[in-house]
């Protein structure tokens, strides 16, 4: 069964190999900014993969040196034994730009893990990680045509506040 786990470098093959399938895609909630390139994938963070993986593990401390924009976050990963399924970023507070579109979650499931119900079970077990964080609602997004993300926000209590520029804008309540 699927579980979140924290990022760890005995997943490094299987990593890579889910970031090619997304094929320059958006790889949201995984910690990787800007190019998604494989060509980034198969230099800069395979040639030193376990400083990825730490610096992913840091972020979640306040007082950890992060770029400009950037909040402390909890990264998280799906795995079914030894496979890699998906990212997920659970941010400890929302500046503007997570408020207007990013929210507090973001996740993403391989292209070949899709559609089985992984995404919404990653979403359903990182409420509780948010609570821990001291956050009573939870804001998620999703792009105005990801039916797909969607639905797994909805399944998981996500009330419809309104759209912005093309995103939808969740709120899930988080009991104490």
């Amino acid at each position: 069964m699927a579980t979140l786990i924290t990022p760890d470098v005995r997943f490094r093959n299987s990593w890579l190999a889910a970031a090619e399938e997304f094929n320059g895609e958006r790889m949201d909630g995984s910690g990787v900014y800007g190019d998604t390139s494989k060509e980034r994938i198969r230099t800069e963070i395979a040639g030193d993969f376990a400083g990825f993986v730490d610096s992913l593990v840091k972020e979640r401390f306040p007082d950890t040196p992060r770029q400009e924009g950037l909040v402390p976050c909890t990264y998280l990963w799906l795995v079914d034994g030894d496979e890699f399924l998906g990212s997920l970023a659970v941010r400890h507070t929302l500046n503007d730009f997570l408020f207007e579109q990013g929210g507090h979650i973001g996740y993403s499931v391989r292209p070949s893990a899709r559609r089985r119900g992984h995404a919404a079970r990653a979403l359903q077990d990182a409420l509780p990680v948010a609570r821990q964080l001291g956050i009573a609602r939870v804001l998620v997004t999703c792009a105005e045509d990801n039916a797909g993300s969607r639905a797994v926000i909805e399944k998981n209590g996500g009330v419809y506040e309104d759209s912005r520029d093309g995103t939808r804008r969740y709120w899930i309540g988080l009991p104490d």
